[in-house]
């Protein structure tokens, strides 16, 4: 028995995968297929207009500082049209973790980015964590390994962001849209980007400095898609 897919089949039981898992520490098609049904949601409620207020009295930007950024990111959207989170999976990250080299899960060269290749309806990014975390035996280094919802915020930084382990940041997010805002709010503090966000105008110059912060300063025009959504919600 593998400990760590033990544990993880635990958990998946107590966040209430149908039907319950055997716990053997195997990594079968149950295991599998459970991963993803537990964390989709179909009718995950959306955040109120109010706490998006309180939000951005919380940084001290304007509502639609926050809303220009949270359009432009994913599409603003924080769910696939199958109830899964948005998620991106980087199997450079995987390296980092694994240092086992695997063409899809764990590569030293960023890349290999694709949809659903075998059409089964699952985001392949979604079937690369779950295959990490099943073939490596590392379910929380395999959370780490890709971005998340409506922010694409790294599982990586769910520790430093003040949650408990990566898979509970993911679950989080799973729940709610308002678990979304304040992830990225976290982020914005931990990472001291407030005052870069104040500046966000339909200026793209004013826009650089959140978006080389928070995409890499490859940003690829971040600046002038947040500046076109100010633009716009104003």
């Amino acid at each position: 028995m593998n400990e760590k897919i033990a544990n993880l089949q635990v958990w998946l039981n107590a966040k209430g995968a149908s039907p319950k898992l055997t716990v053997d520490g195997v990594s079968g098609p149950a295991t599998r297929r459970a991963f993803f049904e537990t964390f989709r949601n179909r009718s995950a409620p959306a955040i109120s207009p109010q706490d998006i207020s309180l939000f951005a009295a919380r940084l001290g930007v304007t509502n639609t500082q926050i809303a220009a950024f949270a359009s432009v990111e994913s599409s603003g959207g924080g769910w696939d049209d199958t109830g899964l989170l948005k998620c991106l999976y980087e199997r450079h990250y995987g390296w980092k973790r694994f240092r086992i080299l695997n063409p899809f899960l764990s590569n030293p060269s960023p890349g290999g980015y694709t949809i659903d290749a075998d059409r089964d309806g699952i985001n392949d990014s979604w079937e690369k964590v779950a295959d990490a975390a099943l073939t490596f035996h590392e379910p929380n280094k395999a959370f780490e390994c890709a971005s998340w919802g409506k922010f694409q915020i790294m599982g990586a930084w769910a520790l430093k962001l003040g949650y408990s382990s990566p898979t509970e940041f993911v679950w989080l997010l799973s729940r709610d849209e308002t678990a979304h805002y304040e992830a990225f709010v976290r982020f914005i503090e931990r990472f001291n980007l407030t005052a870069a966000l104040r500046k966000v105008d339909g200026n793209p110059i004013n826009c650089l400095d959140i978006a080389c912060a928070y995409n890499g300063k490859g940003q690829k025009g971040y600046d002038a898609r947040i500046a076109a959504a100010f633009r716009k919600l104003s």
